[in-house]
């Protein structure tokens, strides 16, 4: 998922958008030497080295990756959306905020 994530955060510099990684990795420093192989350039948060971290715990997270888009206003409205799915749900939401449309 990495090529598709690299291209929405390229794609969106310019917007409102934040896209945010939650990793699982049970050694950090193997996971900081990925991150920065991959050029990953957006926050990605360790969860402590297990799928049952705090993080997941927190979310309810319970497969990986599991995928929330988020609203302006936190809110999660699109789940486990991917690729294209994933383009159209962000699009759809950065729309709504810049009309004011959107009803949550």
């Amino acid at each position: 998922m990495y090529p598709h994530e690299r291209s929405l955060v390229k794609r969106l510099k310019d917007d409102p958008f934040a896209l945010i990684g939650v990793n699982s990795d049970k050694n950090l420093d193997t996971l900081q030497a990925v991150l920065k192989k991959q050029n990953i350039t957006w926050r990605s948060f360790w969860n402590g080295g297990s799928t049952r971290g705090p993080i997941s715990t927190a979310w309810n997270v319970r497969s990986w990756p599991t995928i929330y888009v988020l609203d302006h206003k936190g809110v999660i409205r699109y789940k486990n959306v991917r690729g294209e799915e994933m383009d159209a749900a962000v699009d759809t939401l950065l729309d709504q905020m810049k009309t004011g449309t959107g009803g949550q």
